[in-house]
This record gives structure tokens, C-alpha cells and sequence, in this order.
């Protein structure tokens, strides 16, 4: 058994960004904050899935190019190979649950050199 509190663990930037609740062994779990006017560059998983569960604020989100909103009790998976971009165009924080998987030791994310308005090409690896 393993068991946790979201409070012992710290996110990336201090108040924001990703912040993991447990890597492995079968998923990576975590909560994820993106701050207003923030965005997290465009990447894709070449072999895990990754999925959001909304709880707080909303999140513009670019999957493949198509523009999403998550909002508290939204749910997106995003399969392997599908690239996506986040931006908060709100003025409140966004905050959800992400989940990962299988669990990798070895990084899985490809970065993609792309920004909403600009033609989205999709690219397998």
C-alpha cells in the first residue's frame, strides 16, 4: 500500500507547474497548476497516455492543433502521439489531476515547435 497527502509534496515552481504524487510503479499521478497567462509548451508521449481531470479555474488546451477548454469535472485523455499545448487565458489560476501511463523510468515526452496560430502539422515518431 502506499498513501499520500497532496501537502507533502512541493510543485515545480514553487506555487505552480506540475507536482507529482507518485511516480510508478504502474502510473505517474500528480496535480498540475498553470497560472494565468501561462502556458506549457507543445509536447506529445510516444508511448504513455496522459489524462486531466479538471478540478479548478479552466485551461485552454491544444490537442493536435484543436482548442479544448477544461473546467472543473472536465475530463481529457490525451492518447499517445497526440501533441498538446496548455495556455490559461483566464485571470484565476487552473488547477487539475493529471495521470500518466504505464510508468516509465526513461522520459517519454517529444516537444513540438508549435503555437496557437500557427498551421498544426502532425508528425508521428
Amino acid at each position: 500500500m502506499y498513501m499520500t497527502h497532496e501537502n507533502e509534496h512541493e510543485y515545480r515552481f514553487e506555487t505552480h507547474g506540475p507536482k507529482y504524487l507518485t511516480n510508478g510503479p504502474n502510473v505517474d499521478l500528480g496535480v498540475v497548476v498553470i497560472t494565468p497567462g501561462e502556458h506549457h509548451p507543445c509536447h506529445k508521449h510516444v508511448i504513455q497516455e496522459e489524462s486531466f481531470l479538471g478540478l479548478e479555474g479552466e485551461c485552454a488546451v491544444y490537442v493536435d492543433g484543436e482548442r479544448v477548454v477544461i473546467k472543473p469535472g472536465t475530463y481529457l485523455r490525451c492518447d499517445p502521439n497526440e501533441a498538446h499545448y496548455f495556455r490559461n487565458e483566464t485571470d484565476t489560476p487552473f488547477k487539475a489531476v493529471f495521470i500518466k501511463a504505464p510508468h516509465l523510468e526513461e522520459k517519454d515526452s517529444v516537444y513540438i515547435d508549435w503555437e496557437p496560430g500557427q498551421p498544426f502539422i502532425k508528425e508521428d515518431v
